[in-house]
């Protein structure tokens, strides 16, 4: 989100062998031809970079320093897949000399024309990042375009998708310059998100149009806040259903996506004809937010790749590029989902490529590749199930999309599940509904807001076996019947210090009071650090036909992801023990383990494990050099047959390894920053 198997080692062997040869690598012509290598599709493209500069009117030397040899060093070094290059940013102002819309002032040399040139001799797919809904200077020139806010000011930098833009602007200058440059397809931004609430006449219309009301909702006070908002949401996937097929038709060759739409910002179902799914997460805190984003991105079944931010910046400092290790441990949690993975950076202004950059990228691209035949495309071997909620999140985010503050719960619940070494799979409710007796546990962060027949299905999936755990009073409330309680009163704030089994906790929040019935205590709360007086249950346990239900009537999800207190992760493990005792993989490890487990795209068994040692977690601690190797680790795994081999990739190194009544143990000396048991039948 910026304000700013073969087939594919083949392409970089054709770019090794243009130099080995001698040929001059920039003596092809620039349009296509027979001998032109062609780039792999981007549903089947595992690494790839991403320029952008985002044009403006200040600029002067755009494209001034950029040359074919620089450009070819690059991707001589890297060997990526494709490269998405800047186009249009969000001021609205392009890179290339356009017919269409307005040019930045600043161009020296058309950069986009020597970068296709460069790409289609290498082999490799040339995309272009254009920002859509937002084009600040379209708004400038055509005020009429622009989102209107309920105050009747019009938006800066938003177009409504109920104006003439994506047909008088966007559509024409995406047909215009993916002809010229004769690309391979267009990775869209500043889109679902930059969407807003729209009370423009045009949009008016449409309301009354659809529900006979003269006026629009102006705030939650209305009690038809939710209709005005999803009426914005059906209203910008039409807009992007009608652009995506318009490109369609003009070029079926071109693949399409639109930044972060179907992925934890919408998490619904796909609609629109998406060639795949993107998503540029933050360039701080970054490890954290791809554990989020390539799990959810993993479960909607389509080709996906996430965009690291190859640089960031200090305290009151401005942007640095980040080291080799740091962006390997970044791809590490793409990885070990099955995704591609991205890497965006800005050349200088006038279009040069560092080389530290480049340096720095091969290397990262190195390290994916050696893991490449076991990581891209796994699938996976379904353990624990964790709810995005869509229902509670289009309630509660008034964004057109956007989570706004919604996931806290759901990604505390996620940290905790992953330092106690659980394999987790995010999903939203449409996706998890039909798959729910995949998964032996399914849990529920404080979500307040979920449809009834998603409900029945879960009762029915615990009736039938399964194990359901309810963080939180909110969605414990939405089971009350099914739990063996009774509620007293409504939630009060409450100092809470859980008594877990490792020591006291602060859990300050929310706490509904509970009269237990047919249920279990599993957990208690004390109004001070004095565990021993004046306790209240805090947790509890029932059986529900063959499967049982586990609910915590505090935020304890929501102050996981405040504190990361180990004692409040040891109070959710220990629950989770009780429900779910025999998990598929099971480490002796320290806490500093994401565990993920997998089937190669081969359908070998795989057992990922990421070392998140020195992650980021600050501005001030934004960049790292240094990752410890940890280890000795003894992993158990439920293997039915003895394996004929069991390998540690990439290193290849020996393990020692024994399998005895459908368990495999295996020591792994140490992992570095990620590798990958695979288990060959």
């Amino acid at each position: 989100m910026h304000h700013g198997r073969t087939i594919i080692l083949a392409a970089g062997l054709l770019i090794g062998s243009a130099a080995a040869d001698g040929e001059d690598a920039m003596s092809s012509a620039s349009g296509p031809s027979a001998e032109s290598p062609v780039g792999i599709p981007r549903s089947q493209a595992f690494f790839g970079l991403h320029f952008d500069l985002h044009p403006n009117k200040q600029d002067t030397c755009l494209g001034r320093d950029i040359t074919e040899e620089n450009i070819d060093a690059l991707l001589r070094r890297v060997k990526p897949d494709f490269v998405q290059y800047d186009c249009k940013g969000h001021p609205g102002y392009t890179g290339y000399p356009t017919e269409v819309g307005t040019s930045s002032p600043g161009i020296v040399k058309d950069s986009l024309a020597i970068w296709r040139k460069v790409t289609r001799h290498c082999g490799v797919s040339l995309f272009i990042h254009y920002s859509g809904v937002w084009d600040s200077v379209a708004l400038e020139k055509h005020p009429e375009w622009a989102v209107v806010h309920a105050d009747g000011k019009r938006d800066k930098n938003s177009t409504s998708v109920f104006s003439p833009y994506v047909d008088k602007l966007l559509i024409p200058q995406l047909k215009e310059v993916t002809s010229k440059y004769d690309l391979d397809g267009v990775w869209a931004d500043g889109e679902c998100w930059a969407a807003k609430l729209d009370y423009c006449p045009a949009a008016l219309k449409a309301w009354e149009a659809e529900t006979g009301l003269k006026t629009a909702p102006k705030s939650r006070k209305n009690p038809r806040w939710l209709e005005w908002k999803a009426f914005h949401r059906r209203a910008f996937e039409r807009y992007l259903c009608h652009w995506i097929d318009a490109l369609h038709a003009f070029n079926p060759k071109l693949q399409l996506t639109s930044n972060w739409m179907y992925t934890t910002l919408a998490p619904k179902a796909v609609v629109a004809k998406l060639d795949f799914l993107s998503g540029d997460y933050s360039p701080g805190l970054s490890v954290d937010r791809a554990r989020v984003e390539a799990r959810y991105l993993a479960s909607t079944g389509m080709p996906w790749d996430l965009m690291a931010w190859g640089f960031d910046k200090g305290d009151q400092l401005g942007w640095s590029f980040k080291t080799p290790i740091h962006l390997q441990q970044e791809a590490s949690v793409v990885l070990m989902e099955g995704g591609g993975f991205q890497i965006y950076n800005t050349p200088t202004r006038g279009g040069h490529l560092n080389e530290t950059m480049t340096e720095t990228l091969g290397q990262v691209a190195d390290f994916c590749r050696a893991r490449q035949a076991v990581c891209y495309k796994s699938t996976t071997v379904p353990q624990v199930a964790l709810l995005l909620s869509t229902e509670t999140q289009l309630d509660w985010s008034d964004a057109v999309f956007h989570y706004s503050g919604t996931t806290a719960p759901m990604e505390g619940a996620l940290h905790a599940l992953l330092e106690s070494q659980y394999s987790v799979d995010v999903l939203a409710e449409h996706q998890l509904q039909p798959r729910l007796k995949e998964f032996p546990l399914v849990v529920i962060p404080d979500s307040y807001k979920l449809a009834d027949e998603f409900k029945k299905a879960l009762l029915a999936y615990v009736e039938q076996g399964g194990s359901l755990l309810l963080l939180g009073e909110k969605c414990a409330r939405l089971f009350e019947p099914y739990l063996g309680v009774a509620f007293e009163g409504q939630p009060e704030e409450v100092r809470a210090e859980i008594a877990s089994s490792t020591g006291p906790v602060n859990a300050n929040g929310a706490w509904q009071r509970i009269v237990v019935k047919d249920a279990k205590p599993v957990g208690h709360r004390h109004p001070d650090r004095n565990v021993h007086k004046d306790g209240q249950v805090a947790a509890t346990i029932i059986d529900h036909g063959k499967g049982k239900i586990a609910a915590v009537y505090g935020p304890v999800a929501l102050g996981f992801f405040r504190s990361h207190h180990p004692y409040l992760r040891t109070f959710v493990a220990d629950i989770v023990k009780e429900i779910f005792p025999a998990p598929a993989v099971v480490l002796e490890a320290p806490t500093c383990f994401d565990v993920s487990l997998r089937r190669t795209a081969q359908g070998e068994l795989s057992v990922h494990l990421l070392n998140t040692t020195n992650m980021p977690t600050s501005s001030r601690y934004g960049i790292i050099d240094h990752v410890a190797a940890v280890g000795p680790i003894d992993l158990k795994l439920r293997v039915p047959a003895k394996p004929k081999a069991v390998e540690w990739v990439p290193d290849g190194e020996k393990l020692k390894w024994s399998w005895d009544a459908g368990v495999l143990s295996v020591r792994i000396p140490g992992v570095h920053v990620h590798g990958v048991l695979v288990v060959r039948p």
